[in-house]
């Protein structure tokens, strides 16, 4: 029946549950957990779900490393929560915050053997819900009844992991002429992801030539650059720029994806912001807070310029991986054009940790 959720827009309620506090059903095999988002987990929530079992945080291994715990599952470790620790402890594991004042988070007790799978899906859920990647849970006999019982949402990792996985389709909503200051023959179009995420949008300059390689850039968005003026990164004047040579050439076209913080999410990148204000880099702050150097997927910019009918592109970037990700996706990178805009004091660091760890040409 059409009427009912699909497997994707059940994806997409979870992330709402997840982000409200409310636990999900995961489900895979004869096994199942429920589980919550530590960030958004409360006292009583917690007690309600000791009453159910035994207790247990999936956080990622970068976020493990940190703090001396052994993730026996890869990617991911899984940590026995003792029943005389409250919530303040649950979130200390989870938020860096405050490392340095309370270095000792332990003894930890990691997990090892059984099926991690679900833990890794839960990681994964609240991932993509923008909070920090850090999720409890425990172990559930009868999932199906549990959750209609109490009108949870209920996800068979088998179904909802390859969506997870995957960029979600991009439709085309709405698209209109903008005259801009870079160039008065703008036009902006918007896209909308079937999994319910964030728009994105295309930003058009002239009428550029579909049958050769169009001057492009994937710019992820940044509030704090874009918008305030940020001196803490180079995104701002890396936005004008790339759009004023746009203006200049007549043609071009800038795609705007709403991928805050390198993928992570604005409450995270402040979080990230946070810990270089104690004295860690921007790389270390992502690992310390349980993310990779980059979680963006440049995919959407491929399938974007796709829908545009554009199939090569002279794109402005400093970042190999753009590159490599277009050329993977199929869009032929003809020219790489370099964009050293926006170096100051309070960038500088910054830049030549991106230099130095994430390989970008600076």
């Amino acid at each position: 029946m059409s009427l009912l959720p699909t497997m994707l827009e059940r994806i997409a309620r979870a992330r709402v549950d997840l982000r409200m506090g409310l636990p999900v059903v995961l489900t895979t095999g004869d096994s199942a957990i429920l589980t919550l988002a530590v960030e958004s987990l409360t006292s009583e929530r917690l007690t309600d779900l000791r009453a159910l079992g035994d207790v247990a945080l999936a956080l990622t291994a970068r976020r493990a490393a940190t703090l001396k715990a052994r993730a026996y599952d890869g990617d991911l470790a899984r940590i026995a929560v003792p029943q005389d620790v409250g919530l303040d402890w649950v979130q200390a594991l989870a938020d860096p915050a405050d490392d340095l004042a309370a270095p000792m988070k332990g003894p930890l007790s990691s997990l090892r053997g059984g099926d991690a799978n679900l833990a890794a899906l839960a990681i994964a859920l609240v991932k993509s819900a923008r909070l920090l990647p850090a999720a409890i849970f425990v172990p559930l006999a009868d999932a199906g009844g549990f959750a209609l019982r109490h009108d949870l949402t209920l996800l068979p990792q088998s179904a909802a992991e390859p969506l997870l996985n995957q960029s979600s389709p991009l439709h085309p909503v709405a698209a209109a002429r903008l005259p801009m200051a870079a160039s008065e023959a703008g036009r902006l179009h918007v896209f909308r992801p079937e999994d319910g995420g964030e728009e994105h949008y295309a930003i058009e300059i002239g009428r550029p030539d579909r049958s050769t390689a169009v001057l492009a850039r994937l710019h992820s968005a940044c509030f704090t650059g874009d918008v305030l003026g940020s001196l803490k990164c180079d995104c701002g004047p890396q936005l004008h720029g790339a759009l004023a040579q746009m203006g200049q050439e007549g043609a071009g076209v800038l795609l705007y994806l709403n991928q805050e913080g390198r993928g992570i999410g604005l409450a995270n990148k402040m979080r990230a912001y946070s810990l270089q204000d104690q004295g860690f880099d921007t790389v270390e702050a992502n690992h310390r807070l349980g993310f990779e150097d980059d979680e963006r997927d440049f995919r959407i910019g491929a399938s974007i310029l796709r829908e545009l009918g554009f199939s090569a592109v002279r794109l402005m970037t400093n970042n190999p991986g753009k590159i490599a990700m277009m050329e993977k996706t199929g869009i032929a990178v003809d020219q790489r054009v370099p964009l050293h805009v926006g170096e100051n004091d309070f960038n500088r660091a910054y830049l030549a940790t991106k230099a130095a760890k994430s390989g970008h040409l600076l």
